[in-house]
């Protein structure tokens, strides 16, 4: 009797799927979070915005992620990562969209909410994912989930400062809604590899973890960190433009610091990667927080468009490897059951941190009558978050 066996379908190549994968972020970390950056001076002088009213729709984006990371925890007992990451960042699409239809603050606050909880979604679930593609060789792994981050936000960040300071210079402050559906119709055009790749990682659905309760409390000076982290950075990522507005700065130079950002952002990578296969305590974290601080105080202590641009290179050459340091850290620490509800526990960690840096940033910035004086304040912030994780040891 003659017995047929289905063919084996050979393994997807793990670089093609990291690079779908970093479409993800691209989109959710990338797309989502800072295009708002740059088209907000627009919205601000269209809509009569005060500081406070732009750091509230962060604040909004970041009361969803919070959701999202919640809700990323709670459903990985049950839901595949893969399926969350896909859910995610279909979402994620349409809600960037939708950004650009109604002015009303209500609307835009609505909109931003359902950014940060969709693109949780997606963002809590990529680490790992990609942890599973090089799970056998440390430093393979290191430098794949730092270009997982890297490479994601870092060419949203070089596609879009390419792209809206130019199109909102040529056609004016009232032309924002274009800018928020042309950044949505990027997003489309990264869906399908994307969604390929989170279909590519499936894997039979294991049981509830077993593994026991995370051991959190000997977590607490990384946890800590990364709160220092959502604190701190995305006050930079927020009112940078808003800052070379009140400088003066020209479209052309707006366009260049963000070029420049996102490069070096996709480049960080390959400067970090050392650091993170050496290292498996709160070091890599510390180094990170540190590089990023210094570039946050960059643009007021040195003004002038010299200082934006070292700025860029060592807040870009930093700013997206605290994710991967974190996730290293989980992975390098824990089993692999463990590893998703740990990277959701740092994510909910940032995402409550992150809620009040943009708000408080803003309120800052109204009082003081310039958003410099935020900066500053991230940027010690951040410091004291590398203080803490630099206590970090080894589990």
């Amino acid at each position: 009797m003659t017995t047929h066996t289905r063919p084996r379908t050979a393994p997807p190549n793990p670089w093609l799927v990291l690079a779908g994968l970093s479409l993800g972020v691209l989109v959710t970390n990338g797309l989502a979070r800072f295009a708002y950056s740059l088209i907000l001076p627009a919205m601000r002088n269209d809509l009569g915005w005060s500081y406070a009213q732009a750091g509230w729709l962060n604040t909004a984006n970041a009361m969803g992620y919070i959701l999202g990371a919640l809700g990323t925890m709670m459903a990985l007992r049950w839901i595949s990562p893969n399926r969350l990451f896909s859910v995610g960042l279909i979402t994620t699409v349409l809600a960037i969209t939708a950004t650009g239809v109604l002015p009303d603050l209500w609307w835009q606050s609505l909109w931003r909410f359902l950014t940060g909880g969709a693109g949780a979604l997606s963002f809590a679930t990529a680490g790992t994912l990609a942890a599973r593609l090089f799970a056998d060789d440390p430093k393979r792994s290191a430098l794949g989930i730092g270009i997982l981050f890297g490479s994601g936000g870092g060419t949203a960040i070089m596609l879009i400062g390419a792209t809206l300071p130019p199109m909102l210079g040529a056609w004016g402050d009232a032309a924002w809604p274009w800018a928020w559906v042309i950044t949505g119709g990027i997003g489309a055009l990264c869906l399908p590899l994307g969604l390929w790749s989170a279909r590519a990682t499936r894997t039979p659905r294991a049981p509830i973890p077993t593994s026991g309760p995370l051991p959190w409390r000997r977590m607490l000076p990384e946890l800590a960190g990364y709160a220092g982290f959502g604190l701190g950075y995305i006050v930079y990522l927020t009112f940078l433009s808003a800052w070379m507005a009140e400088q003066d700065a020209s479209t052309l130079q707006v366009a260049l610091v963000w070029v420049l950002l996102g490069l070096c952002i996709t480049l960080s990578p390959l400067i970090w990667r050392g650091v993170f296969a050496r290292h498996s305590g709160g070091r890599p974290l510390a180094m990170v927080l540190t590089a990023i601080a210094l570039g946050s105080a960059l643009p007021v202590l040195w003004p002038g468009l010299g200082g934006l641009l070292v700025s860029a290179l060592v807040f870009g050459g930093s700013v997206f490897m605290a994710p991967p340091a974190i996730t290293t850290f989980t992975r390098r620490n824990l089993p692999a059951e463990s590893w998703g509800r740990a990277i959701s526990l740092f994510t909910v960690v940032f995402a409550v941190a992150q809620t009040i840096g943009p708000y408080a940033a803003g309120i800052l910035g109204d009082y003081a009558g310039s958003i410099g004086a935020s900066l500053l304040a991230a940027s010690a912030l951040l410091l004291i978050g590398a203080g803490i994780a630099l206590r970090q040891r080894s589990l």
